[in-house]
């Protein structure tokens, strides 16, 4: 199956372990869409969200992924589908050869503006972004979202170890 993540899970670290079967495809971008970090998480702290805009000139960046049948269920529940994230089908323009796919992503359907991600959180997503390649201007955007220090030293720790080996 095809996935379009956007957010903590365009880093294929991150993916790789929460699905191992997780192999990249194609950078692509999802129209009418923006990044938010609006979404309620359990944790207190914003997550990301496709946010739908309506706006053709609004352009989600975000990495195409293939997936085992067999793991989405596991990425549903750790996502939270049904408690904050909901699925949706999208089409999804390939960035490198402009081809359209079809892909499931998740959507925040409980969200607050004035949240912010924790600094781990936001790390996940801009290494994601380095290392897919995605243009400069977009990075320097996300770069510039305001975030918080998680006080949970041991989730901070237990989160950034996956960057270890690289």
């Amino acid at each position: 199956m095809l996935y379009f993540a956007y957010g903590s899970n365009m880093s294929s670290a991150r993916l790789k372990a929460r699905t191992r079967s997780a192999t990249s495809i194609v950078v692509a971008s999802l129209a009418g869409h923006d990044l938010r970090f609006h979404k309620k998480s359990k944790d207190g702290s914003g997550k990301c969200d496709a946010f739908h805009t309506g706006d053709e000139a609004h352009e989600l960046m975000g990495v195409l992924y293939e997936l085992s049948r067999s793991e989405i269920d596991v990425l549903d529940e750790i996502e939270g589908v049904g408690v904050g994230y909901e699925k949706k089908e999208v089409t999804v323009l390939s960035v490198e050869c402009g081809g359209e796919r079809k892909a499931f992503t998740y959507y925040a359907t409980h969200i607050d503006a004035a949240l912010k991600p924790f600094c781990w959180y936001k790390t996940h997503v801009v290494m994601g972004a380095k290392e897919h390649g995605l243009p400069l201007d977009y990075m320097d955007r996300i770069g510039r979202v305001d975030f918080i220090v998680d006080k949970n030293e041991y989730r901070r720790e237990s989160e950034m170890r996956i960057y270890a080996s690289i």
